[in-house]
């Protein structure tokens, strides 16, 4: 991973744990594989990543040809992961789902504070000083609203999980997701068309991939319901942002939006300052104290590894076809 980040990423408790459970080649972070010292480097058995790492790809697994483990301490394994690692039959862990609390954490307020308007109520409030009312009581509050996630992912999942302590119907669209497992989740089963149509509010879960790579775009974004809020903390390619930026400016629907296409939007973009948008700089995963979630979860995966236990989230080459 990046040099210096390892400090970030584990704790001193789980930095006593790693080190316990093997012998460490060194003891901070390298760049790359290929920075692993050749005196050591043939017998390194297990890999810890995270963001930074390059791509294992057949030269980097040359240089460590004893390499039996990945264990990534961030999100996504996408960079790390090549067709060379699966053919030499090294696991691979994710910690995406440490990562996936703090997005449905930071999903849930943004969907509670949207739908009880707070974000205009502030502008207004602050333009009004207190010496007017500011509150349209007809346009807020969360009670019997329907929302729609798109996207049964780890954080979909868990964003569905916290919205079952609201009065609300849940809607979710997944081509990978059964009926009956929507229900155990306590919501219900739709197409992306339906429910658009019915949700008065749409967060966004799914990976970025070929096909899901701009899902929602113009036809989508006019079906949804007028005053509509569309969340994203997923990726900004899910979305085409001009056609989300021309619905927005016309005042039908409105917008938070953590994780735009392009990142960050161009400084002349009406988002910024357009009272139906929110935006904020990539903050819904995890920061600050949240990352150490990360490396707890790697360390762990390392010490199940060491004791011949399974892996909790292991990664396989068709994941790649539905994860982020």
């Amino acid at each position: 991973m990046v040099p210096g980040l390892e400090g970030t990423v584990f704790s001193p408790a789980t930095r006593e744990r790693l080190a316990a459970a093997v012998d460490l080649v060194s003891p901070t972070a390298v760049a790359g594989p290929l920075d692993v010292p050749d005196d050591v480097a043939a017998g390194v058995e297990v890999l810890v990543t995270g963001w930074g790492c390059p791509a294992l790809d057949a030269e980097a697994l040359d240089h460590l040809p004893a390499l039996r483990l990945v264990a990534h301490a961030a999100g996504t394994v996408r960079p790390v992961v090549t067709d060379a690692l699966w053919e030499r039959g090294v696991a691979v862990t994710s910690a995406a789902a440490a990562n996936a609390v703090p997005v449905a954490e930071f999903t849930f307020a943004a969907i509670v504070m949207a739908a009880k308007d707070v974000f205009a109520i502030r502008d207004r409030h602050r333009e009004a000083r207190g010496q007017r009312p500011v509150v349209d009581h007809a346009r807020m509050g969360t009670r019997g609203l329907t929302i729609g996630v798109v996207g049964a992912s780890s954080i979909g999942r868990l964003v569905v999980e916290r919205l079952r302590t609201l009065e609300v119907d849940v809607l979710v669209a997944d081509p990978y997701l059964a009926a009956a497992d929507a229900e155990a989740m306590g919501a219900r089963l739709v197409d992306l068309d339906d429910l658009l149509d019915a949700s008065d509010l749409v967060t966004l879960h799914a990976p970025l991939l070929d096909e899901t790579r701009g899902m929602v775009g113009a036809d989508q974004l006019a079906r949804m319901r007028d005053g509509a809020w569309l969340v994203n903390t997923a990726r900004g390619g899910l979305v085409d942002t001009d056609a989300l930026t021309a619905e927005v400016v016309a005042g039908r629907l409105r917008a938070f939006v953590d994780t735009p296409e392009p990142e960050p939007l161009p400084p002349d973009s009406p988002l910024y300052d357009h009272e139906g948008a929110v935006l904020t700089p990539h903050v819904a995963g995890s920061l600050g104290n949240e990352v150490t979630r990360l490396g707890d979860l790697a360390v762990t995966e390392v010490e199940r590894f060491v004791a011949g236990e399974p892996p909790l989230h292991p990664v396989v080459r068709a994941d790649l076809e539905r994860i982020a």
